[in-house]
């Protein structure tokens, strides 16, 4: 066995960038992350109970289904994983005890898990359990991280402190996928008992579940059972949701709240005025974009095929039509209007701070209208041509809609924006009953979590229904090689592809940015988008 750090984690964590937007950057693997800017050490005190704004109803508190980045800010408090990553994006050990290691022939994974460690419920933690939910996460039917796992084709016990993952085949982005969702432990006790986890969710972690009203608010406990429960201060968290950027910002400023999630670029440089409020960013691993259903005709996870009405429509039929509304879309402008120039343009699903980042897959096309009415002339479709867009009924995004809409009419579309309600608009997703949904992805430090999952075929969020066999192979060849360079340039391949077949048309990657009031410190966030709360307090 060779341990996993000394190669992988080197390789995938340890050449991260700064953004440069669509222009080039260092081919080599870039400079090193920036810390988070705004962070606070200050000391804090024990007790109280933290109230944070979230912008959007998390989903299932359920590891194995969830896909909201919102429920993952919930898990970081309440459901551990095996490995974490840390300010510098390198990959740690958490109810793991130590980083992976490989065999030769890259096809089985030893982790030691931590001994003596307890869920919320007071049973123990072992390597039985941790064989239980990874199963269960690679094998329940509906399951999310069936495409995080799909190269393990079996899990064993080696020792009570010990499980082995089985491969198909040397998989580079698995330390990078047991990092979230596909690495969290739930108690088998609780899972034993049937029903639906998500109701009573079960894990390791500083706080444990305690009540949920929906559209409303989730509340934790602290967790007596934790093992590092010395260093956890608060008593409770508030996770409120509240959806309208403008009143998350007002409940900071009146302090109905002590940190709000996702501020809005229209309200950072009020906020930046007030001094009793401190701003926390750090750059994006994920994207922003829209999403066109061109296969999912039955529901995600089923064969592609042609959409019939009402979704049925130019835009899921010709490429050259979907390029032409993404070339009509003037990047630019639109972080520059609408964003007040904090985010930045982007054309592609790879983050500049992201090691396997490259000149290829940070490539933008240029903005151009008429290429763009000459691409729907030689489609032959009438103009202008009409398409649905589901937008988040929340003013930030129904404002990144109206841009949309008004860019596209002058190349010659008609677009009508759907305002719904975040979860029933991933529900119609998942179901296929959408023309296009503007949506983005918070982002993982492996840029496989980033795309594989999206574009390969019936893959886990593949809501697109896109399939293309020739992206099929470059993901599992970059799946299975642990050469950077190689990897580089087979996802370079891959965006140059999806630029050519759009379908997800690429728009900006954002700024992570969370704010909090003065008497908050210790909240960390990095560039995940995770909100860490596990020694966050009150200031002395």
């Amino acid at each position: 066995m060779t341990r996993l750090g000394a190669r992988l984690v080197a390789a995938v964590a340890g050449f991260a960038l700064v953004l440069t937007g669509c222009g080039k950057i260092d081919s080599g693997g870039g400079q090193q992350p920036q810390q988070p800017s705004g962070a606070d050490t200050r000391a804090v005190k024990a007790g109280g109970t933290l109230r944070l704004a979230l912008d959007a109803e998390p989903d299932k508190l359920d590891p194995t289904v969830s896909r909201t980045l919102v429920g993952r800010i919930v898990f970081s408090s309440m459901c551990q994983a095996l490995y974490d990553i840390n300010e510098k994006l390198e990959f740690v050990p958490l109810l793991a005890a130590a980083l992976p290691e490989i065999s030769a022939d890259g096809k089985t994974v030893k982790i030691k898990i931590r001994t003596g460690l307890r869920f919320a419920d007071g049973t123990t933690m072992d390597a039985a359990a941790v064989k239980t939910s990874l199963d269960r996460h690679r094998t329940m039917e509906g399951s999310n991280r069936r495409s995080e796992l799909s190269p393990v084709t079996d899990v064993t016990v080696a020792d009570p402190a010990t499980v082995e993952l089985h491969l198909s085949a040397p998989y580079a982005p698995l330390t990078a996928q047991l990092v979230d969702r596909a690495g969290m432990i739930m108690s088998p006790a609780a899972l034993a008992k049937g029903g639906d986890f998500a109701t009573a969710p079960v894990c390791i972690g500083p706080f444990k579940y305690a009540t949920r009203v929906a559209q409303d608010r989730i509340e934790v406990v602290k967790d007596p059972n934790y093992y590092d429960a010395a260093k956890v201060k608060l008593d409770k968290i508030i996770f409120k949701t509240i959806t309208d950027a403008n009143s998350r910002f007002t409940n900071l400023r009146t302090g109905d709240v002590d940190v709000i999630f996702n501020v809005s670029p229209i309200n950072v440089d009020e906020l930046k005025s007030i001094s009793t409020l401190r701003l926390i960013t750090t750059e994006s691993l994920g994207y922003q974009g829209i999403t066109v259903n061109i296969g999912n005709n039955a529901g995600l996870g089923k064969d592609p095929g042609p959409l019939a009405a009402p979704y049925a429509n130019p835009m899921a039929s010709d490429a050259r039509v979907r390029k032409a509304f993404s070339l009509a879309i003037d990047r630019e402008a639109l972080v520059r209007t609408v964003f007040r120039g904090v985010h930045a343009p982007a054309c592609g699903p790879i983050s500049a701070i992201s090691p396997l980042a490259s000149d290829a897959s940070q490539a933008c096309p240029k903005h151009d209208v008429a290429e763009a009415k000459k691409l729907l002339a030689e489609a032959g479709v009438p103009t202008p041509v009409k398409t649905n867009l589901t937008v988040i009924n929340n003013p930030d995004a129904v404002r990144i809609g109206e841009a949309i809409k008004s860019m596209t009419a002058e190349a010659g579309f008609d677009v009508q924006l759907e305002p719904t309600e975040f979860a029933a608009a991933l529900d119609l997703n998942d179901a296929g009953k959408f023309q296009m949904f503007r949506i983005g992805w918070s982002g993982q430090v492996d840029a496989d979590g980033n795309i594989t999952r999206f574009f390969q075929t019936k893959g886990s969020q593949n809501n697109s229904g896109y399939s293309n066999p020739e992206i099929d192979q470059w993901l599992t060849d970059a799946r299975a090689s642990q050469d950077v360079a190689k990897r580089r340039e087979l996802y370079g391949k891959v965006i140059k592809k999806i630029q050519e077949d759009n379908p997800i048309i690429y728009l900006y990657r954002q700024k992570n940015l969370i704010a909090t009031t003065d008497k908050v410190a210790q909240v960390k966030m990095y560039s995940d988008y995770v909100i860490r709360l596990e020694t966050a307090g009150f200031v002395e």
